[in-house]
Parts: structure tokens; sequence; C-alpha cells
């Protein structure tokens, strides 16, 4: 379970406040909808539940172990456990579907590997297993660039798993893409949450939040105003964060 108590983040020196006030709890095996109008603070509000952006203000618990306190960054320990995925991923282009599961994310991965491509057999082998796993194998020699862009994001699935992670934020992960690739994306994190138990929390837009998850949070100037269970938003819900 993660807990988040009272956040707040700021930017432009504080003077902007982006979230206000968020406090909300989650469990293994939800797979929540993140949904507001454009502006509203769901991509600051996933890159903060991933401990991808300083926290002015806030607690962060994780399974009962506190991992920010007042505000913060968090330790690299659950930085690890938690994966940030976004649309187009962020790949290495040049190199291929197996090489970048192994790697790691663009920004997060050692210089000396990221430019030997170094990896130990055992990891070899479950970044092979989890490309399998997606209907990716055949694909794992392939460059990203040459991949469409519901490979890249599974490919970007698979490295999130590959590395450890169980919970994962993912921002608008199916934006431009056809409605077929958006269904095998959507089914690939429903299926993480549903088989394994990890945590999804995606920004989406409202139909597709309500046809995949299990539960909609709504955004509205940094606030969390809805969080609603196994149901789809009623007229006056969605008039209270904008998307009527």
């Amino acid at each position: 379970m993660i807990r988040i108590n009272h956040l707040h983040k700021s930017v432009d020196g504080n003077k902007k406040k982006v979230l206000r006030d968020i406090s909300v709890q989650f469990s293994t095996g939800e797979m929540i909808g993140v949904v507001g109008a454009s502006g509203s603070g769901k991509s600051m509000l996933l890159r903060c539940l991933a401990l991808r952006e300083r926290w002015n203000r806030g607690d962060y618990t994780w399974s009962g172990q506190k991992v920010l306190e007042g505000g913060g960054t968090g330790t690299s320990k659950y930085r690890s456990q938690c994966a940030y995925l976004e649309q187009p991923p962020s790949l290495y282009p040049e190199k291929t579907a197996l090489k970048n599961v192994l790697i790691g994310q663009v920004g997060q991965t050692p210089l000396l590997r990221r430019l030997t491509g170094m990896v130990r057999s055992d990891d070899y082998m479950g970044a092979m297993d989890e490309l399998e796993k997606y209907g990716l194998l055949d694909k794992a020699h392939v460059k990203a660039s040459k991949l469409s862009g519901g490979e890249r994001q599974r490919v970007a699935i698979c490295r999130a798993m590959a590395h450890g992670a169980n919970f994962i934020a993912a921002d608008e992960p199916v934006i431009g893409l056809d409605p077929k690739s958006a269904e095998h994306v959507l089914n690939t994190l429903k299926e993480l949450c549903t088989t394994q138990d990890k945590m999804v929390v995606v920004a989406l837009p409202l139909e597709l939040a309500e046809r995949y998850c299990t539960r909609i949070w709504g955004i509205h100037e940094g606030k969390l105003e809805l969080d609603v269970y196994g149901r789809r938003l009623t007229a006056e819900e969605k008039r209270q964060i904008d998307l009527a």
C-alpha cells in the first residue's frame, strides 16, 4: 500500500501551485485512472507519485515505511521500485528492444552500462522472459526506432518489470496510438494488476479510464476532487472537474 498525505507541489520558485494538499492511498492490484482537464495537474501528480519530482510538502509511506516526510525526493531504493511511463516512451532509438529492457531508462542508467550495454546472463534471461510474456520476443533484436508506438510502450513496460518496479505511473501512455495498439497497452497494464499485484496509476481520457480502471481520480486545479470506485462518473462529477 502507498499512502500520500498532504502533497503540495509548486514550481517557478514556489510562485505557482500545481498540486494542492492531496491525500490518498492505494493498494496492490489497483489500476487507477487519473482524469481532468488540460493543465489540471495530472502529469505532475504522476511524476510526484513516481518520485521523479521533489515534493514541496507532504508525506509518502510505502507498506508502512516512511519514504518522504515533509517533502523531498525519496531514496534510490524506492525510486527504483517506481516506473514512470510516458508517450512516446523514453527509449534509446538505436538500441534493440532487448538492450532497452536490459540497460534501463534513459537518464537513469550508469554511463558505463549505457555506453557498453554490459549485462549479466541472468539479466539477459530475465529480459527475454519479459519480452516473451508480452508478445515481443520476435522484436527482441529490432531497434526501438523500428518498432510501432504500441510496441515501444510495451518495451517500456517490460523494462519496468525487469528492473523490479512494483508501481507504475503512466502519463497518457496511449496518446497517438491506433485503437488496437492502445487496447493492447492498456490490457498489458491491467494484467500487471490482476495477475502480478502491481499498482498502476495512469492518466487517460475519461472513456478509457471508465473502461479499464478499477478506480478513478478526478483532478481539478491541482486538487483531488473525486475518488470513485468501480463505476462511471455522473454528469455532475464530470462538471466538477471540467469534463462535461
